[in-house]
């Protein structure tokens, strides 16, 4: 299958698109309706319109936002119209959303005329909180900015002339400082003339560069004073008609800095060569930058490189930016976003890049160490602390330059952003950023099987992992030409003609020759089984991780797992545990698939397991042992159990933030916990454990089967190294995510030498 089929398949599978309406009000009696709707609706209403300022205290309008598009300029794409660019304009709502809790209408509108699309948006204001403009031609997209930004009383923002010169100045400001250079003295030269383009190097004069020292760059050359083309956005960057330099590589000459906003592979190495000593190169165009990252510092390994993309150092992403802002903005009931505002969100991502990384960024990036340098000029995109950075920076900016209506506490602010969107909202972008840091080999012994080749093949696309497929090559790839996949970065093991057959026959056989396997009985197991042979595969080194079940029981899985795999030393019992994602967070739920009645000992083996898996994804654990009892208020030897486990695991652990007997709702709910002041969960606990496999299986089932959760799972923790059980039918995506998941924690048992 290829990209383009499998990115088809993903917005139209299902529910076509990606984004829906969702109420946040209960809507489930006579009594809701009749205050959600008429006639309790009319009070609000009579309010508003007594006091025009009370819609954003009664609506959701101060959290709602336009993403508004005609189509003109969409990616790379160009002109194809406004249907055509509502994916993108969906994706946009998504990270608004993601990122900053932030409600998105996406409005493609059918008008190409500058005039009649600022009548249109203008005429909006009432239903939302801001406007982004998105993906609109240049240089329409500049008159119609200013006239919506000098007539609405709302933040405007077109995301691609300001989030980038955001960015990039972000960029810049430590990029001078680590190159050793100067804002007074440095030339610069700026491939591209768009909007982008324009906007950043306004950005930049305001930062200190100054514009005599600018020299831009577009398809008809340098601009120069005289070009016919040029329109009053760029005029002002034009070099004067004596400058005798014309093409590209006459502008790149004594550069200090070199910006691409253009297209791929239009900077030779020899260009950079010409550049001033350390010069800086952000080479930005996306998929494929003006010039490669290697081979921009082949060319010049004195040179600072950034690009567009993810898979090199330094990034430079507009998702740093646009949500961040936004979220400042309409918190301050801003009517604006006025330049200081800009500045700050700028000094603000440039600062955060300076300070000490936390160790869940570490660990969503699979890294020890990252500190401020050419490698970390700027923070990561999915950086949790950049909400509680810029928003706060951008709304104090507000303020201070006059445009808030609002005036906030900026502490008591940046501390509720820190718990709106937490990081456990981010763990599975967590959990496949660490994968991508350092793809693993995992194999899968059901490699025919259709959707496994799907997800092998988007695991390589994504960068995730490098799939083995066991299983008789033929088949395998015939399969595959059926599905339309290219198979290209996974390897393909046929178990019976394996040169490893014999090595592998022997070790099974040592391992368990006193459980009555002969060696003979060795041989017909690797070659009837392919997942003995692919466990075999792991144990001995030869891959990383295993992920098996797609189309057999869990015990076909989990029994050689355990007879060949094994516990790792100081565990006892393995244990299963699922992820359950809701639009409130991620929780974990344990013992769900492998202990039937465990004692209170096994009980506290499975919690400490749970928690550390759970610690190891990024997340600090709270767990809650679950019972029907609360605290001893139903005596039984069952949640007596449960009682003795969270003894066990107080003695042992100390610092883990746990405690029980107790029911769901109370491990869940504040004000059910409320009752009980002396309970150590101080928060919604996140790491549920069952007290018997009975509750734990019924408890996930009942969530999957509902819809009320995406459940991921189930994970086998507590094993020597890393093996994971799909569930029966999995989709593409659980196998993927569950691909995710297996890598990551080998990345993170080599990280600490397990």
């Amino acid at each position: 299958m290829s990209k383009q089929q499998d990115a088809l398949r993903y917005h139209s599978e299902g529910r076509p698109g990606k984004i829906e309406v969702v109420w946040t009000k209960p809507v489930t009696t006579q009594l809701d309706l009749s205050k959600a709707y008429t006639p309790g609706v009319a009070a609000p209403c009579r309010a508003i319109a007594e006091d025009p300022e009370k819609v954003d205290l009664y609506t959701a309008r101060r959290n709602l936002v336009a993403v508004v598009t005609n189509g003109t300029a969409v990616l790379g794409l160009g002109n194809i119209g406004p249907r055509a660019a509502k994916p993108v304009m969906e994706g946009k709502a998504v990270l608004f959303k993601r990122f900053a809790d932030i409600d998105v209408f996406d409005l493609e509108i059918d008008q190409n005329d500058p005039e009649k699309l600022i009548e249109i948006v203008r005429a909006l204001e009432p239903t939302f909180g801001g406007i982004n403009l998105e993906d609109i031609r240049a240089p329409e997209c500049f008159v119609i900015e200013r006239a919506l930004r000098t007539s609405m009383a709302i933040p405007v923002f077109h995301d691609d002339q300001h989030g980038t010169a955001i960015i990039t100045a972000a960029a810049l400001r430590n990029a001078v400082e680590l190159q050793k250079k100067n804002y007074d003295d440095l030339k610069v030269t700026c491939l591209g003339a768009g909007a982008a383009a324009t906007s950043c190097m306004l950005m930049w004069v305001r930062m200190g560069v100054k514009i005599e020292n600018i020299t831009m760059v577009d398809v008809g050359g340098v601009l120069c004073i005289g070009r016919e083309d040029l329109d009053e956005f760029r005029r002002d960057f034009a070099r004067p008609a004596s400058d005798p330099r014309r093409t590209l590589a006459e502008a790149v000459v004594d550069a200090d800095v070199l910006i691409g906003l253009s297209a791929g592979n239009l900077v030779s190495p020899q260009m950079l060569k010409t550049m001033a000593p350390r010069p800086i190169v952000f080479a930005l165009a996306n998929p494929d930058p003006e010039i490669g990252y290697r081979e921009a510092l082949e060319a010049r390994p004195d040179a600072l490189v950034a690009t567009g993309r993810s898979d090199f150092p330094n990034q430079v992403n507009n998702v740093l930016g646009f949500p961040y802002i936004f979220r400042g903005a309409l918190d301050v009931g801003a009517r604006g976003i006025s330049e200081e505002m800009k500045v700050a969100a700028a000094e603000a991502i440039a600062a955060l890049a300076r300070e000490e990384v936390p160790d869940e960024v570490l660990r969503a990036y699979g890294r020890h160490r990252m500190r401020f340098g050419r490698d970390y000029l700027i923070p990561k995109p999915f950086d949790p602390r950049v909400l509680y950075w810029v928003a706060p920076a951008v709304a104090r900016a507000a303020i201070e330059s006059g445009v808030a209506r609002s005036t906030i506490d900026i502490d008591d602010y940046k501390e509720r952003l820190y718990h709106r969107i937490s990081p456990t909202r981010r763990v599975l972008w967590n959990i496949l950023e660490m994968a991508r840091s350092a793809p693993q080999r995992i194999v899968y012994p059901e490699g025919e099987h259709d959707r496994v080749l799907r997800a092998a093949h988007r695991v390589i696309e994504e960068g995730i992992a490098r799939p083995i497929l066991l299983g008789p090559a033929e088949r395998i790839r015939e399969q595959a030409a059926k599905l339309g996949i290219d198979l290209e970065g996974a390897t393909i093991v046929d178990p019976r003609d394996s040169p490893r057959m014999e090595a592998y026959a022997e070790a099974l056989w040592k391992k368990r020759q006193r459980r009555g396997l002969t060696k003979l009985g060795a041989y017909k197991e690797l070659r009837r089984f392919r997942t003995v042979f692919g466990m075999m595969m792991v144990d001995q080194g030869d891959a990383d991780g295993l992920l098996a079940g797609a189309r057999q029981d869990y015990p076909a899985t989990i029994r050689p797992a355990l007879q060949i795999i094994g516990v790792r030393p100081g565990v006892r019992r393995a244990a299963g545990m699922y992820m359950v994602v809701t639009n409130s967070g991620v929780r974990f739920l344990a013992d769900t698939t492998i202990n039937i009645e465990p004692d209170a000992e096994t009980l506290a083996e499975i919690a400490l397991l749970a928690a550390e898996t759970v610690a190891e994804l990024g997340i600090e654990p709270r767990v809650a042992m679950l019972s029907f009892s609360n605290f001893g208020d139903a005596p039984h030897p069952q949640s007596k159990k449960v009682a003795e486990a969270v003894a066990l695991i107080q003695a042992r652990r100390p610092d883990l933030q746990i405690d029980g007997e107790m029911q769901a709702n109370v491990a869940l709910d504040d004000d059910a916990r409320a009752t009980y002041p002396f309970c150590k969960l101080k928060e919604s606990a996140n790491v549920l454990i069952f007290p018997n496999l009975d509750a734990g299986n019924a408890a996930y089932k009942l969530l999957q089967v509902t819809g009320a959760a995406d459940v991921v799972g189930p994970m086998v923790l507590g094993l020597r190294k890393p093996v994971n059980v799909l569930q029966q039918g999995a989709s593409v995506d659980a196998i993927v995510h569950m691909t995710s998941i297996t890598v990551a924690r080998a990345v993170r048992q080599r990280a600490v030498g397990a």
